[in-house]
């Protein structure tokens, strides 16, 4: 009777711990992107001054998107609700090196995504370092999907880099690529329609809107058509001077210094795809340090699922300066080996006038004023 009892109590145990585990999940998962990169023309850095250092070929990492590792994970507490994580963090295929973070000159290793928080069935609920909405509601309305070359985000750089971005951080002045301590809200689809929303506090001591960001975005999704429109507004935006921590950071003032509006829109019918934007980015508390436009459209044409060739072209303006404006089109074709593994090849040219310094590749400076032809061919590999 005892030995039955125990055995009984054995299995049901086991049981219980092969339910619990069922409930849980843990996935490690990464992408490796590098290739060959020809550009006609380059800069040591993204400062105004920058000279022409002439062509350069060189390996370079993220002809798409960059090279990645991370974890994630998801607990089900039961009634549709469960409890996420996300740790992501970028890394160069070339040298090793981890990923930028908000301060110059510093690493992180999750300095994509930093998260805790739930999935219920009323949205979704995230908390810490992340991507934020504008940039996938930017890659959704561009027909080159906001690649690393020729895209709606070179050309968005492109307008950080004219406001004096100098890339030495994630911390941009005009929008965002990542925020830090970001809380974030993604409603579900109703209709094809959905709303996401983000505050990130931040954290100054006796001053509410210190370092804070705030954004908002609606989508709509349906009948092959995307359509997005973006609000994104920030505080005390990139305080760190390039030379930190020789210099010090800008005291906080609460001062909006970050605006960026964004309407897109992209339409996809029997393999043809064709998109548009408008948006405009400006420092609110001085209008005279940045006041920039942006404009793009694109075609793309998917053949089968393995092959398909994208292009696109994307126009900067610099609102205060009429001399200061750039053009940049860019044509790109994929094809899928496998599953897990493309291959791509990808061409783009860019003007620049006056003291606009539009990169054809994100981490490819060019000197202000310089036209420049680049060309890429890479392999990418999902794991």
């Amino acid at each position: 009777m005892k030995l039955k009892l125990k055995l009984s109590s054995t299995a049901a145990l086991v049981l219980f711990a092969t339910a619990a585990h069922a409930q849980s999940s843990v996935t490690l998962y990464g992408v490796l992107d590098s290739g060959f990169l020809y550009q006609s023309t380059s800069a040591a850095s993204f400062q105004p001054h920058a000279p022409n250092l002439g062509h350069v070929y060189q390996i370079k990492d993220g002809g798409i998107y960059s090279s990645y590792w991370g974890m994630k994970g998801s607990e089900d507490i039961g009634a549709g609700y469960k409890i996420t994580f996300k740790l992501q963090g970028v890394f160069n295929t070339t040298n090793g090196k981890l990923g930028l973070a908000d301060t110059p000159g510093a690493t992180a290793i999750f300095n994509q995504f930093a998260t805790v928080g739930a999935s219920t069935p009323f949205g979704t609920f995230d908390a810490g370092r992340q991507i934020i909405p504008m940039i996938y509601a930017m890659s959704e309305t561009d027909v080159r999907g906001a690649q690393y070359f020729g895209s709606i985000l070179t050309a968005w750089l492109g307008m950080n880099q004219a406001a004096g971005w100098p890339g030495t951080s994630t911390n941009a002045p005009i929008g965002a690529l990542y925020d830090s301590s970001a809380l974030v809200y993604n409603s579900p689809k109703f209709y094809g329609a959905s709303l996401a929303l983000e505050y990130a506090p931040g954290g100054v001591a006796g001053q509410f809107q210190g370092g804070t960001r705030e954004s908002a975005v609606l989508k709509y999704s349906n009948y092959g058509l995307n359509l997005a429109a973006v609000y994104y507004n920030g505080h005390d935006t990139n305080p760190f001077p390039i030379n930190y921590p020789t210099g010090p950071a800008v005291p906080a003032t609460g001062l909006a210094n970050n605006r960026f509006y964004y309407f897109g829109a992209m339409y996809t019918i029997a393999g043809f795809s064709i998109s548009g934007s408008y948006g405009v980015g400006k420092n609110p508390a001085n209008t005279g340090t940045a006041d920039l436009e942006m404009a793009s459209g694109g075609l793309g044409y998917q053949f089968n699922s393995a092959f398909k060739i994208t292009s696109g072209y994307y126009y900067l303006k610099d609102r205060n300066h009429s001399a200061n404006h750039s053009s940049e089109v860019a044509v790109g074709a994929e094809y899928n080996l496998s599953k897990r593994t493309k291959t791509y090849a990808q061409v783009g040219y860019v003007n620049n006038d006056g003291t606009m310094n539009q990169t054809v590749v994100y981490g490819a400076p060019v000197a202000p004023g310089k036209s420049t032809t680049a060309a890429m061919i890479g392999l990418r590999h999902t794991f």
